[in-house]
C-alpha cells in the first residue's frame, strides 16, 4: 500500500518538541503518522495541534500547524498518514 503524504515540517522547535507542518492533506487530532527524514522514521497519534497559537482539532491541505510530537525531527522530514 502506498504511503499518503499529509505534509513537511518547516520548523522544528527542539525545547517545545514541536513541529510547524505545512499541510499537503487533510489531519486530525487522534490520527495516526509516521515522520520520516532519511533513515529516521516514527509514528505517533496526534495529540494536540495548533493553528496560530490557538488548539484546533483538524487542518486541512494549505494549512501550517504545529504538532508535538515525542521525538526529535528535522525541517524536511516528510509526515504520512499511519493508517
Amino acid at each position: 500500500m502506498a504511503q499518503k503524504e499529509i505534509g513537511k515540517v518547516n520548523h522544528w522547535y527542539d525545547k517545545a518538541q514541536v513541529a510547524v507542518v505545512k499541510l499537503s492533506g487533510g489531519i486530525k487530532v487522534g490520527d495516526k503518522i509516521k515522520v520520516q527524514k532519511g533513515d529516521s522514521e516514527f509514528e505517533e497519534t496526534v495529540s494536540s495541534m495548533q493553528v496560530d497559537h490557538k488548539a484546533v482539532s483538524s487542518g486541512k491541505k494549505g494549512d501550517e500547524v504545529a504538532i508535538r510530537l515525542s521525538q526529535k525531527t528535522k525541517e524536511g522530514a516528510v509526515i504520512y498518514s499511519a493508517e
